[in-house]
């Protein structure tokens, strides 16, 4: 049974091994996109921890009798599993695996122990019609073989927090079925970081990319707990037509003698200076179209800039998902009745100036 995968060697079609989160690393990898280094513990190493330890008639006594009105109720149950994966023991083949696993991203980086984030990969996220993503957790700046393991068992239990077992109800999804991997991969060093979508989520209009950015790591424009720098710039020109500069009060920065991450107050002179340079905002757009012409739908970006490394490959993607809010709609064209390929040929034609 193999416990572990190269990121390198996964691609979109292997979402029942390894999960979405995962599989569209490996698939960027195979495409050419840069995405940091790392691995996966599979599905099945999931699936043979519940095995070895016996966990999963326990836990399908606890779900048994829970009640989702009882809000109190439920967290308290949902609490009984997750301590059940925090007292259990890994398999040892598995235990031993993992951490060759870790040893050998750390040679190939050149670190002694590289910090790593630790991001859970659900089966069931992404579904056509219930979209999981973000019910499990992530952690970041996680440094050293017994921290990788610990933290990948925080990532399997959160499968059970009373949020992600109350939408399983909700949706009647089958709590037995919701497997889950974990990508285990190279934290950026990010000097400004954040998201940005292959359409605008305001209004569909698919000749947008839309973007936001802060200082630091990614993680306080994920949760908006910042407003941040925005762009909504022309997908075939580069043309900026909307920017607005926000006032960024916190940033997200590791903190390397702890093995976590922090978030910091920002300092006077950038709190409201633009985070990314001109040409990073270009990479970003050309990175942004690469990816939704090889998934040939719109796409919600997460990236980062590493501060140690030259641009432009200092400029990575760390996840992309399907966008899921107007994939699902037939947008009408902002112009007339125009496909949206004719809408990006004119807008790109509009840039052509003839005469003196």
């Amino acid at each position: 049974m193999v416990y572990v995968q190269q990121l390198s060697q996964l691609d979109k079609g292997q979402v029942d091994r390894v999960g979405g989160k995962n599989a569209n690393l490996g698939e960027m990898i195979r495409s050419g996109i840069r995405v940091p280094p790392g691995f996966a513990v599979t599905v099945d190493g999931y699936r043979r921890f519940v095995e070895h330890t016996g966990i999963g008639e326990e836990i399908e006594r606890v779900l048994a009798a829970v009640d989702v009105q009882d809000a109190d109720g439920l967290d308290q149950k949902c609490g009984e599993i997750r301590d059940l994966f925090r007292v259990s023991d890994v398999p040892e083949e598995m235990a031993d695996e993992i951490y060759a696993s870790y040893e050998s991203l750390c040679r190939s980086c050149g670190q002694e122990s590289v910090p790593v984030a630790a991001r859970s990969s659900a089966t069931s996220e992404d579904l056509p019609d219930a979209s999981f993503a973000g019910q499990q957790d992530t952690y970041l700046w996680v440094m050293g073989a017994e921290s990788v393991l610990e933290h990948m068992l925080r990532c399997w239990a959160s499968l059970f927090t009373a949020r992600a077992v109350s939408y399983r109800i909700r949706q009647s999804f089958p709590h037995d079925k919701s497997w889950i991997s974990v990508g285990v991969q190279k934290m950026v060093n990010s000097k400004v970081a954040g998201v940005m979508f292959t359409l605008d989520p305001s209004t569909g209009d698919p000749s947008q990319v839309v973007l936001e950015g802060n200082w630091g790591l990614g993680e306080t424009v994920a949760a908006g707990e910042v407003t941040p720098d925005y762009y909504r710039i022309d997908k075939v020109s580069g043309e900026i037509n909307e920017e607005r500069i926000g006032h960024k009060h916190i940033e997200c920065v590791p903190d390397p003698e702890r093995g976590r991450a922090n978030t910091v107050p920002v300092d006077a002179d950038r709190m409201d200076a633009p985070c990314l340079e001109r040409e990073e905002l270009e990479e970003l757009v050309r990175i942004a179209r690469r990816i939704e012409d090889h998934y040939g739908s719109g796409q919600d970006i997460e990236w980062a800039i590493d501060r140690d490394l030259p641009f432009p490959e200092n400029v990575f993607v760390v996840q992309t998902r399907p966008e899921t809010v107007w994939s699902n709609k037939k947008v009408e064209p902002l112009l007339s009745r125009k496909s949206s390929s004719e809408l990006l040929v004119g807008r790109a034609l509009k840039t052509i100036h003839v005469g003196s």
